[in-house]
């Protein structure tokens, strides 16, 4: 099949961690602008009851499954995904390609200081990477002009925003176009919070069986309001599958 992969109304790009890696590095040659949305089964959901998130979604570049639910609902829907790309793998991979590439990283958002160890992290496991900056900011629209200056004048190629979902999405749609250096932006949620050691990174036995929603629920119980929404989801999944139509 051709296009993008339907789930509950988001469309995912048919691309794997190596394939989503691989086409932001062939767009970063050709100097193409690149937006990434790394989505899992909370964003689907927002973006069902969300008609801008769901907009942006649509427009973006790429769009890849962060883990394991949208997988499986790709399967159960019959047009299987050909796996996960979740937004850590990503930026580590990219990090490690990035210095052949010619392009530098911009880290924004997270807590204070966060981004700032994030980026040690990163320098010390892929001495190459250039990191032209990084910036705690806001999500907040009246914080949007303080960010975009310092960004400018940093002038990278690859932007990380970190504000979570569905806040860093906005902020890149309402800033990348004064954002000239700018080839590739992606949302990556809690990834600047892992490589600075603050949220812990699951084993790859728990990432290898797609368990890291259960890892990081153990070690951040707060969550569990957020993956409310996984049952729901499941369930319509399961009715599209069955083809009872859409549950609301």
């Amino acid at each position: 099949m051709t296009g993008r992969v339907d789930v509950l109304g988001v469309g995912f790009d048919r691309v794997d961690l190596f394939g989503a890696v691989a086409t932001i590095a062939d767009r970063l040659r050709e100097g193409r602008r690149t937006v990434v949305i790394t989505a899992n089964p909370e964003f689907v959901m927002l973006a069902r009851r969300d008609g801008e998130l769901c907009r942006i979604a649509a427009a973006a570049d790429l769009v890849v499954p962060d883990g394991t639910g949208v997988l499986l609902a790709s399967r159960l829907l019959g047009d299987a995904l050909p796996g996960r790309a979740p937004g850590r793998l990503i930026v580590d991979t990219l990090a490690e390609r990035a210095p052949s590439l010619g392009a530098s990283f911009y880290l924004l958002g997270a807590g204070p200081g966060v981004a700032e160890r994030a980026a040690a992290r990163l320098r010390e496991r892929h001495p190459g990477l250039a990191v032209a900056g990084t910036h705690a900011g806001s999500p907040d629209p009246a914080d949007d002009e303080e960010a975009v200056r310092r960004i400018a004048a940093a002038s990278p190629q690859v932007l990380l925003v970190a504000y979570g979902m569905p806040a860093q999405e906005r902020w890149i749609e309402r800033n990348l176009e004064r954002l000239p250096s700018v080839r590739v932006a992606i949302g990556v949620g809690g990834v600047l919070d892992q490589l600075a050691g603050i949220a812990m990174v699951p084993p790859r036995a728990v990432h290898a069986v797609g368990l890291e929603w259960l890892w990081r629920l153990a070690f951040q119980p707060a969550r569990w309001r957020r993956q409310r929404a996984l049952p729901l989801f499941a369930l319509l999944v399961l009715r599209k599958r069955l083809g009872a139509g859409p549950a609301r």
